[in-house]
């Protein structure tokens, strides 16, 4: 497989450091570039009244100052990053077919039974749409690793 760019979705997560390191080791041994993404879903649209909370809208300013400090693990391998706004999965997708990139690497939180159900699984969705293979990363757990 000829790897010349890797994308790298983040959501700020713990999960996803270890996945980050991954993705920089893959893309420092095949000397592909790393395009990081971070997607921001749109504002849920809240009707007036009495069930109206005034959510605030996300602070642009401040996602791309945290993405601008996920940074590959290793100073020599090149990246980029992508800002987007939409549906994780899909926008992830799209970015991926859009720069024609020959992996994605994504950590994934694990959530199994109901919490997959209620929070979904960006991840899962990226695995069955992607263009391209996806590498997903699963942190072993504090209770796990004690445990090996």
């Amino acid at each position: 497989m000829n790897v010349k760019k890797i994308l790298f979705a983040t959501d700020f997560s713990h999960t996803g450091d270890a996945a980050l390191a991954l993705a920089t080791s893959l893309a420092r041994d095949t000397g592909a570039t790393l395009h990081i993404v971070h997607v921001e879903e749109p504002p849920v649209a809240y009707g007036g009244g009495e069930m109206y909370y005034g959510l605030p809208d996300p602070d642009v300013d401040n996602l791309k100052e945290m993405l601008s400090k996920v940074v590959p693990t290793d100073d020599n391998v090149p990246y980029v990053h992508h800002m987007m706004t939409g549906t994780p999965a899909s926008a992830i997708c799209r970015l991926a077919k859009d720069e024609d990139v020959d992996m994605i690497v994504m950590g994934t939180h694990g959530r199994t039974g109901v919490m997959r159900v209620l929070m979904g699984s960006v991840t899962e969705v990226v695995v069955r749409r992607a263009p391209c293979p996806v590498l997903t990363y699963k942190q072993q757990s504090e209770t796990t690793a004690e445990a090996t």
